[in-house]
């Protein structure tokens, strides 16, 4: 195993861990363990347990943002556009439980500094912020403050998805997915 595969086994190890175990409950042995590492090679890699989450947190947003960035099409009406990136996002969660299971429990988590979690909203899903400003030009969207409005965006998503995640027969019936957009936005939309 080469020392890319490795890294990429523990952060692996550690979502399934972390989100069985919660943050606390799990230790670096368990996860190096899990890896097939030594405890070591963990640390040769992440210098602590912190570090290792919060590298996992972005790796996993990163990844969540070019998966609904790549459904993307400046064509049509923003409402479409935004409709094609929330059930994008949707389909997202509900193909990659685990890693939503992640989002859910630690996006709102103090082990992810503010600093963390504001440059994964503004650098990372910055096409976002910046479909919000379109929408806010074009008289489309709210004039309210952009940080809170990405906070709202992002609680729904959660609350959305924890729904699909509990009832995932619903994730693929139209009129709740559709829902679920219209509350979306709504609460978005003027």
């Amino acid at each position: 195993m080469d020392i890319k595969d490795k890294r990429q086994q523990i952060l692996d190890s550690a979502l399934m861990l972390f989100n069985a175990q919660g943050f606390h409950g799990t230790s670096t042995a368990s996860i190096a363990k899990a890896a097939g590492v030594a405890t070591g090679t963990l640390f040769h890699h992440f210098p602590n347990k912190e570090t290792l989450l919060q590298t996992l947190f972005l790796a996993v947003k990163q990844e969540f943002a070019a998966a609904i960035q790549a459904m993307a099409s400046p064509d049509g009406p923003l409402e479409q556009q935004a409709r094609r990136l929330w059930l994008g996002a949707i389909d997202w969660a509900l193909e990659h439980p685990d890693k939503q299971q992640f989002f859910q429990q630690f996006s709102l988590s103090v082990e992810i500094p503010l600093a963390l979690r504001e440059q994964a909203m503004q650098e990372i899903l910055g096409f976002i912020s910046a479909m919000i400003a379109e929408g806010q030009r074009l008289g489309l969207v709210a004039e309210l403050p952009l940080a809170l409005m990405l906070e709202n965006c992002h609680g729904q998503y959660l609350a959305a998805t924890r729904f699909f995640l509990d009832h995932p027969a619903l994730g693929q019936d139209h009129g709740h997915r559709e829902a679920s957009f219209r509350l979306f936005w709504r609460a978005l939309a003027l």
